[in-house]
This record gives structure tokens, C-alpha cells and sequence, in this order.
């Protein structure tokens, strides 16, 4: 098991692309690897056999102790007419030579082996009766079967349209929730439905779900944050009137030179990297006896996944157009999803944002994610009665709290950065010049 992101302890082995006694050429995938940030698959180093499979999918595995066995062959135990099973006996080997691992391939590109078998499972073909059996991917039939989609009702986006991971979600999906047309804003967080990392066992009155490797990571991460990390809480309510009206005309500009739109996360993505790079003290990591203040302004979009909560991060925000930063949101937000993000995109954030407001929650406070030293907590945007002169009028009220790492800013330097933030919002020309 190969150390796949800097803060990996062990990783699962979601499944094995390659059966024993399989001829394998360097590159080959031999196994979808869950790590704390991403689905990774694992590829073969050297050309050889893979001579035995020592723990099944499904297991979780300590870096560095062996999975498989790659070889010359000689030591592959007699395969059975049925094929022959994950963990079977075979002679041992003195080495098992290093691999190497690439991020799994986008939903739709051709995929090494896609159509082995997993555990003598076929790929395509018929079935007993004769009915057609469609091709796919073995991760497609292997979500399938936890999540209970029928193979035969989904349409292959993939290569000679075999089945991919995505197109057995997006299925799902469509099952589950036949007549919606919404979705999340990109960039922030959502509610899906959270697949756990093993079997559901029942016990008493209840049932237990093991967490994912994420869900493990994030727990144990968040939890010495708010033990060793002093929170501080500030909350501004910001009138966001000429933001929206300012959104549409962005829009319109951006739909005339067929860019898409941006959300108002977007918005508030370039606003939050505008006032970082205004009040550089918050744009710091603490670190014992000194502070890191970054040069760069990396923030980091919360965003919820099946496996749990990912960030993938937007590097150099302050120096990118609206338009750039919504394209690169909605791109890493879809792919964190689908668990298509590398490492590298997920990490060196300093300073992350997370927004519930699609969800009707007006304020919230957040957990900061270690080692930065803020995160700001973003709820929904809410008409309100304002005075105006003798009289009232109604205006758009968005509520922002912001937690702070007390050992690393104070509260007058939380809040210049709140104040910073809430001009720039309110005067929204002032995010792109």
C-alpha cells in the first residue's frame, strides 16, 4: 500500500481491475485505491503476472504493507474453470516490486482493463438466459451493487458505451429523485446521500455505518482543531442588494461570450480573496512560536461528496476573473463529487469558505481546518426591512460569520477583514478593479 496524499495512514482497496495469474505491463491499473482525499488507481511499475492477491476489495490496509504479489509467473497458483478468487493460495514471493499511482481517469475516457473482471465477474457478454449483458467498468458494478441499480436500465457513456461509475450514480440519482430539475450552488456544500465505507450491521435498536476513510480523516482532524485551536466567532450582515443586481448584469456579460454564468459564491470566492490580499494577517497559518503568512491566497470550497466533505482549492484566486474562478469552482466541485480530484488539488489551502445558504440556513459558525487559521461560514440571502430616511425599505441581507484562530489574529484584525469584506460586497465594482 503506497503513500498516496502527505497526511495518508492506510487506504482501502476499493477494487481490483486485475484477477491472478492476469499478464500485467507496466502502467496497467491493478486496483482503485480509497485514500483520505480521492480515489486513486494503482498501477503496476514493471511488467510481470500478478502471482496473488492478499487482501480483498473492500479491506483497509496500513502504507507499506503488501497487497498483491507481482512476479514472473512461476509461483501463480492453477486457476479454477470459475476463476479463481481474491486471496487465494499462492506461493510466496521474497519482493513485491513498488507501484505507482494516477488519478482515476474522467468519466467517459478509455480506462485500462476497464472491461476484466473482478473476482471472476464478467464484463460483457450474455448471461445464462441469453439476455445481453452490458459492458462496464468493474468500480460501475461494483457501486451498483451498493446502491442497488440495475446494470440493465443504465445507458453507458463510456467507450463502446460501456458503464461507468458515474453513469450508474447519475441513475441512481434519477431514481431517486425522478421530478428535480435544481441542484447545489457549485462550490458549496450539498446534501447526498453518504455511502458508508463497509457493511451496515445491525445491532439492538440501531444500526451501525462505518465511516468512510474521509469521514474518519475529517472527524479526527476537526477534533484537534477544537481542542488545540482557541475560536473566535464574528458574524456581519451585509447588504448584498447591488451584488445581485451587479450578478445579473455579470451574467449577461459572460452568456454573450458563451462563458456561463457565476454564482454568488463566485462572487464571494474573488471578494474573499480581494479582502485576504487587503488584510495579508489573515491569510496566515499559525505554527508554534511563529506565523506563516502565505504570499499566495489559495482559498480552500467546501464541498459535500457521498464519501464525505472534500475541499478543493483555488489557487491564486485574488489574481483570477469572476469568470475563471466560477469555471474552475463548478470543474473541481463536479469532480470532487465523483472522486476525480488529485491530491495536489485539495491541499495548501489557506483560508476555506463554506456556504449552506441553498439550503435556507441563515448563520452558522464552522470548524477552521487546520493548519489555517480562519474559515468563514456563509448562510442565505434574505430580504429585509432596512430604515430609510422617515421611512423602510426592503433590501437583501446576507449573514457571514467568520472563526478565527484566536492564537493567530485578534479580534480587530478578524474584523478589519470582515469590514474589508463587507465593502467590497457592498460596492461590487470594487471585486474587479
Amino acid at each position: 500500500m503506497p503513500r498516496l496524499s502527505d497526511t495518508m495512514e492506510d487506504g482501502v482497496v476499493s477494487a481490483w481491475l486485475k484477477q491472478e495469474g492476469d499478464q500485467v505491463t507496466s502502467g496497467e491499473v491493478l486496483a482503485e485505491i480509497e485514500t483520505d482525499k480521492a480515489l486513486m488507481e494503482l498501477e503496476a511499475y514493471e511488467d510481470g503476472v500478478l502471482e496473488q492477491i492478499l487482501v480483498e476489495a473492500g479491506a483497509r490496509v496500513p502504507i507499506g504493507e503488501p497487497i498483491a504479489i507481482l512476479g514472473d509467473g512461476t509461483a501463480t497458483p492453477a486457476r479454477t474453470a470459475a476463476g479463481t478468487q481474491p486471496g487465494a493460495a499462492a506461493a510466496p514471493e521474497p519482493a513485491v516490486p513498488p507501484v505507482a499511482a494516477q488519478p482515476t481517469v474522467a468519466p467517459g475516457a478509455p480506462a485500462p482493463n476497464a472491461d476484466s473482471a473482478v473476482a471472476g465477474a464478467p464484463a460483457a457478454g450474455r448471461t445464462g438466459d441469453g439476455a445481453v449483458r452490458k459492458k462496464s467498468s468493474p468500480l460501475a458494478r461494483k457501486i451498483a451493487q451498493e446502491l442497488g441499480v440495475d446494470l440493465a436500465g443504465v445507458t453507458g457513456s463510456g467507450p463502446g458505451g460501456r458503464i461507468t461509475r458515474r453513469d450508474v450514480e447519475d441513475a441512481h440519482r434519477a431514481a431517486a429523485r425522478p421530478s428535480s430539475t435544481g441542484g447545489s450552488a457549485p462550490g458549496s456544500d450539498a446534501v447526498v446521500e453518504s455511502k458508508s465505507a463497509g457493511p451496515v450491521t445491525t445491532s439492538g435498536d440501531y444500526d451501525e455505518v462505518p465511516l468512510t476513510t474521509i469521514q474518519q480523516v475529517s472527524a479526527q482532524r476537526l477534533s484537534e482543531s477544537m481542542q488545540q485551536a482557541p475560536h473566535i466567532y464574528l458574524t456581519s450582515a451585509i447588504d448584498v442588494t447591488d451584488l445581485m443586481a451587479f450578478r445579473a448584469e455579470v451574467n449577461t456579460t459572460l452568456a454573450a461570450a458563451d462563458k456561463g454564468k457565476a454564482s454568488v459564491n463566485d462572487l464571494l470566492i474573488k471578494a474573499v480573496a480581494v479582502a485576504l490580499r487587503l488584510e495579508p494577517a489573515v491569510n496566515v497559518s499559525f505554527a508554534g512560536n511563529t506565523l506563516h503568512r502565505h504570499r499566495g491566497v489559495h482559498l480552500g470550497v467546501a464541498v459535500a461528496t457521498p464519501a464525505g466533505l472534500l475541499v478543493p482549492v483555488i489557487r491564486d484566486a485574488d489574481r483570477k476573473s469572476v469568470s475563471e474562478i466560477a469555471a474552475e469552482t463548478r470543474d473541481k466541485a463536479d469532480r470532487a463529487r465523483e472522486r476525480k480530484l488529485r491530491a495536489d488539488e485539495m491541499t495548501g489551502a489557506t483560508f476555506t469558505i463554506s456556504n449552506l445558504g441553498m439550503f435556507g440556513i441563515e448563520q452558522f459558525t464552522a470548524v477552521i481546518n487546520p493548519p489555517e487559521s480562519a474559515i468563514l461560514a456563509v448562510g442565505a440571502v434574505r430580504d429585509e426591512l432596512r430604515p430609510d430616511g422617515d421611512g423602510v425599505v426592503c433590501r437583501k441581507i446576507l449573514r457571514v460569520t467568520l472563526s478565527a484562530d484566536h492564537r493567530a489574529l485578534d479580534g480587530a484584525v478578524a474584523a478589519r477583514f470582515l469590514q474589508q469584506l463587507q465593502q467590497l460586497l457592498e460596492h461590487p465594482l470594487r471585486i474587479v478593479t
